[in-house]
């Protein structure tokens, strides 16, 4: 599944085989993003526009490619039977503080249309669990993304 999507990638990104690692990364996180703004089986512009932008940031990637990666992304996650292949290389690949960014990232995601679906936050529930991450620290993502909206 990660192989043919990081092919497909590879052409449409034009990243450089010695990125494969970066790239299975990058995808990763793009699913698991995708998950979170599909959850409530709306997709909201702002949702969108967030994860373009987060991933751009992020990744280092133009606009147009962030574009792609979010369709691509939104392909695979339509099509996953679940979430353990992407959090499998998460977890390999990322230090406890990428993986809290990642976390924080989903929380702001889920926010981004000022309105927190039950959904939305089991998924993100599932992502942490998956990420080995302790529920304090689901918790403390939670708040700080809070805290920034209401300032």
């Amino acid at each position: 599944m990660i192989t043919k999507l990081k092919s497909w990638l590879q052409d449409n990104l034009k990243q450089q085989p010695e990125n494969d690692n970066a790239l299975e990364l990058d995808l990763a996180t793009a699913v698991l993003y995708c998950e979170v703004i599909r959850a409530d089986n709306e997709l909201d512009k702002q949702e969108q526009d967030l994860m373009q932008s987060m991933l751009v940031s992020q990744f280092q990637i133009s606009e147009q490619q962030a574009r792609e990666l979010i369709h691509s992304s939104g392909d695979e996650a339509k099509h996953a039977a679940d979430l353990v292949s992407f959090t499998r290389l998460v977890n390999e690949r990322c230090d406890a503080q990428q993986k809290n960014l990642i976390l924080e990232n989903l929380w702001q995601l889920a926010y981004a249309d000022d309105h927190l679906d039950p959904h939305e936050e089991h998924i993100i529930r599932r992502i942490a669990d998956l990420l080995y991450l302790p529920h304090s620290q689901f918790i403390q993502a939670k708040l700080k993304v809070q805290e920034n909206l209401d300032s």
